[in-house]
């Protein structure tokens, strides 16, 4: 595939429907936790999934795996990263709430450019940074931290234990995304891409083998949480498929902030299905944000 970057507003609209796809996968993950889902199962079903379609695809092309040695480290690397953020993120969503979850985990798109920017890429101009400013603003208002900082709402272990994995799934994810762009751009996607989830897959079942996580492994206890594991799988499959086949022609660098509607798909997408209710000033943050994704997307 050429790394011709896509025009601006295409490569937009790419990322906000990868953004909402995995949105839904945390909201069906929430469910499946729910219903006594393991965190490793689920970690296993989508990557396993995800694996099969991927390697079917390098199948058919006759994609070639002979990789320097250097690229297979950078690729094991990559491997390892994508399934530590799996791990956290996944942990923080059966901790706290899906949008609190996303709204951190979000910062990764704002922590790639500042990381580009320190290994010796484009700064962000300064209107940039003032929209990425006002982006966070409106997602803080989205996800009520106010009140949670003033007091009135009750801070427990499991809210900071929460926060602690979306913060670092925050930042893995987005050394994952530099090294997916500058290290292994060159190999194609879909290889990039399988590679990646049979190392997410193995890592998975090593640490359910190894018993390291009690109920790691565990079945869902009923027919929602089954259906929520496929969706799961569907849904999480196709945006992380599409994300890294696509990549090198996304932009990244420029374009990352666009996926911070992804916190706002999950607040409408858990009203929706978990019975969330959005007040006057989520709604307003979610506006802000969504304004700010349009400012980014669309300035010259």
């Amino acid at each position: 595939m050429s790394a011709t970057p896509f025009p601006r507003h295409i490569a937009a609209l790419i990322l906000a429907t990868l953004a909402c796809s995995f949105a839904g996968n945390h909201i069906a993950a929430r469910i499946a936790f729910d219903h006594d889902t393991g965190l490793l199962m689920a970690m296993l079903c989508r990557s396993g999934g995800t694996l099969l379609v991927l390697a079917a695809l390098v199948l058919w092309q006759r994609d070639s795996l002979r990789l320097s040695r250097s690229t297979w480290g950078w690729q094991l690397v990559l491997g390892l990263l994508i399934a530590v953020q799996s791990f956290c993120i996944y942990s923080a969503v059966a901790r706290i709430p899906v949008g609190l979850a996303l709204l951190v985990v979000n910062l990764s798109p704002i922590l790639l450019a500042l990381l580009t920017w320190a290994l010796g890429g484009a700064a962000p101009t300064g209107r940039a940074a003032m929209i990425m400013g006002l982006i966070l603003f409106g997602l803080v208002l989205v996800l009520d931290v106010p009140a949670r900082l003033s007091g009135e709402t009750q801070l427990d272990a499991r809210w900071v234990e929460g926060v602690l994995f979306s913060l670092t799934a925050a930042g893995v994810f987005a050394v994952a995304l530099w090294i997916t762009e500058h290290r292994l751009s060159v190999m194609p996607g879909r290889v990039r891409s399988m590679l990646t989830m049979a190392v997410v897959f193995s890592a998975s079942a090593l640490a359910g083998a190894s018993g390291a996580l009690p109920g790691g492994l565990g079945l869902p206890n009923a027919a929602a949480g089954w259906i929520a594991l496929a969706c799961l799988v569907l849904l999480y499959g196709t945006a992380f498929s599409m994300l890294f086949i696509l990549m090198p022609r996304l932009d990244i660098a420029r374009n990352a902030p666009v996926m911070n509607m992804e916190p706002v798909a999950g607040m409408l997408l858990g009203w929706l299905v978990l019975g969330q209710l959005l007040g006057p000033l989520q709604v307003l943050g979610g506006l802000i944000v969504v304004g700010g994704i349009v400012l980014l997307a669309y300035r010259r």
